[in-house]
């Protein structure tokens, strides 16, 4: 008998952006655990108004949403440099090869497809945060102005 274990066990605050919610329900019963904590949002918006309030590890974004898609919202945060390097992880049910390339243009980390497994998408949220902090400790800092 194998023993349930948690694949997301370090401390880590996810955003979940999808205008689906049913699946903003499920990311939180299925992702979250005693150290990751999976706030969500509706669309692109909601999640600018998230991260003006609150520092995210890792984000989890549809591409299609009302007021402002995806896209747009990948655009904005790379254009940013308060979140320039945010591990950003597209979930959605698009997979045509023009969805695919777009999204990475816009600066996504990872591209997954609906419908979700939720064990295989906590092992790539998990790989895909200790990745990023590994990079993050490998960037050059910028130096410090001097008073």
């Amino acid at each position: 008998m194998t023993s349930f274990f948690y694949v997301l066990d370090e401390d880590a605050r996810l955003l979940f952006v999808d205008d689906d919610p049913i699946l903003r329900e499920f990311a939180q019963v299925n992702l979250a655990t005693a150290s990751a904590v999976v706030d969500v949002a509706e669309d692109g918006l909601a999640a600018l108004e998230m991260l003006q309030r609150q520092r995210y590890d890792l984000l989890l974004v549809d591409l299609e949403m009302p007021r402002m898609d995806g896209y747009t919202l990948l655009e904005h945060l790379r254009a940013d440099p308060a979140t320039a390097y945010l591990p950003i992880i597209v979930e959605t049910g698009r997979e045509d090869v023009q969805a695919i390339d777009r999204a990475y243009r816009a600066g996504a980390t990872a591209f997954v497809t609906k419908p979700l497994n939720w064990r295989l998408l906590a092992y790539q949220i998990r790989f895909t945060l200790r990745a990023a902090r590994a990079e993050a400790t490998a960037r050059p800092q910028p130096l410090a102005a001097v008073a």
